[in-house]
């Protein structure tokens, strides 16, 4: 029979247990766990911190354990949305379908399955931090406005415009700007941003913090007008810069290529689309502004890069249907260095397709999935840019969800057709290309076969990568010459 002091012992033994173990620094976790600061804040820091901070477009900030711990398990859910179907709801948002076609992109933030798989052990084992000197040293973001690619050397602002919380899309031009140049340069850079007057830590809500869907600007010379006619799907003319488009990332234009950019010259915002969130008492006022990166005085650039934009118009989706198909085809007018894969679909677009046909060879070069919140831009890997001979078809094939599946959409009862309004549709893929000569193309195509013996690299989007060099051209023979033409009249060789 236990003495009384015994007994207290063991009556208030666990709860003495619990208080020393909540007495315990957060820091610690088991040896074999992830922990926040050794395991999460670099994934945290690379992929996701650009947008979620303070002074970014997302929903919470994500720069301390503090402010990550509440979200754990939402982390977990959001990251493990890349195996969902078309990645839809994916954080990071980028929806390049890793089972087929080219990987290797520049910028990709995406997360691999062992980081997602790291991620939801670490929620699933209550979310420690451990010790903070395992932490990476904390970013360091501006005051202001957040500028993905860097600060600018030039920052050219759209008219500042006022949409209700409730109201109708609008689109059509909003004049010009003075670039702010005096002697001809070229842009290495190009990033959007839109500004407002909204708090948005106070609205958290996704719809709430893009107002712009999509502008199309045109670089004017300084007698030039900008062509407020143009649509979002004629957006490649030259003279322009890419499309800007909701939650779409910046442009890093190529090495040895640029934009040009003429003394005294203007941006002409020459349609800009806008669409109110939706919802009462996020009315703003709001602007775009185009954030430049120039490349040094007396540059000229070296690569002849442009638009091969392509899709259709006549397209037509039908009320509660999934899976909906469309395609569209684009021939190679020579021989093109492909430099991104850019789709665009409206609210109930969700994946996008692009093969390389070559003769009675079909070649997937990508597929992505498909979110109208982010509209990404995928640039190729200097040494995966698929590399076509002349003549090539490009075949480009959409889906497309109008059921209630699709929270994108806001009635999937309606017919879907071509227009700018977001309840519309669009195919369009923005895309540049390098258009070479047979002979840079021959030189291109050598150095590709280098570097994939060096790697051992499966070869996609280079056919002449499986062939032989081709031989020199001979010496002319006269005989060679006249021998065709005899035989067409019928006269014997000997």
């Amino acid at each position: 029979m236990p003495d009384q002091w015994t007994r207290k012992m063991l009556l208030f033994a666990p709860a003495a247990i619990l208080m020393a173990l909540c007495a315990m620094p957060m820091a610690w976790a088991s040896p074999d766990q992830p922990t926040y600061s050794k395991d999460i804040a670099p994934i945290l820091q690379r992929s996701c911190q650009r947008c979620h901070n303070p002074n970014s477009v997302a929903p919470m900030s994500l720069l301390t354990y503090q402010q990550v711990r509440p979200f754990a398990k939402e982390i977990k859910r959001r990251t493990a949305l890349r195996s969902a179907p078309w990645s839809r709801g994916v954080m990071p948002p980028w929806f390049i379908e890793t089972n087929i076609g080219i990987q290797h992109m520049k910028d990709d933030v995406s997360l691999s399955e062992a980081e997602i798989a790291l991620i939801g052990k670490w929620a699933d084992n209550g979310a420690p931090e451990g010790n903070p000197a395992d932490a990476p040293k904390p970013l360091v973001f501006p005051d202001g406005n957040t500028w993905t690619l860097g600060k600018p050397d030039l920052i050219v602002s759209s008219p500042t415009i006022y949409i209700g919380g409730v109201a109708s899309d609008w689109a059509g031009g909003l004049g010009k700007a003075p670039l702010g140049i005096t002697e001809d340069r070229y842009a290495a850079s190009a990033e959007y941003l839109e500004t407002t007057n909204l708090k948005l830590d106070k609205n958290p809500t996704v719809g709430a913090r893009w107002f712009f869907h999509h502008a199309v600007t045109s670089i004017l010379g300084p007698d030039e007008e900008g062509d407020t006619s143009v649509t979002e799907a004629g957006a490649d003319a030259g003279g322009r810069f890419p499309i800007h488009e909701t939650g779409r990332n910046g442009d890093v234009f190529p090495p040895d290529s640029g934009v040009f950019l003429p003394a005294n010259g203007f941006i002409g915002w020459d349609n800009v689309h806008v669409h109110a969130a939706g919802a009462p008492g996020v009315e703003r006022t709001a602007r775009l502004e185009l954030g430049i990166k120039l490349h040094p005085l007396g540059y000229k650039p070296t690569r002849d890069i442009k638009a091969y934009t392509f899709g259709r118009n006549d397209i037509q989706i039908n009320p509660m249907m999934p899976n909906q198909r469309e395609d569209a085809y684009f021939v190679a007018p020579q021989a093109m260095k492909l430099i991104n894969f850019e789709p665009h679909l409206h609210a109930n677009g969700v994946r996008m397709c692009l093969e390389a046909v070559y003769g009675r060879i079909v070649e997937t070069l990508n597929c992505a999935g498909y979110d109208h919140n982010w509209v990404r831009n995928y640039y190729y890997a200097e040494d995966s840019m698929p590399l076509i001979p002349k003549g090539t078809i490009l075949h480009a094939v959409a889906y497309f969800d109008n059921t209630p599946k699709n929270e994108n959409v806001l009635d999937p009862r309606n017919l879907g057709t071509w227009g700018n309004a977001a309840s519309s549709n669009m195919f369009v893929l923005f895309n540049l290309a390098e258009y070479l000569t047979e002979e840079q193309y021959q030189q291109e195509v050598a150095k590709r076969k280098e570097h994939l013996q060096l790697t051992k690299e499966e070869n996609i989007g280079c056919p002449a990568c499986y062939l032989p060099a081709p031989k020199p051209p001979a010496a002319k023979d006269v005989s060679a010459v006249v021998a065709p033409k005899a035989a067409a009249t019928g006269v014997a060789q000997k």
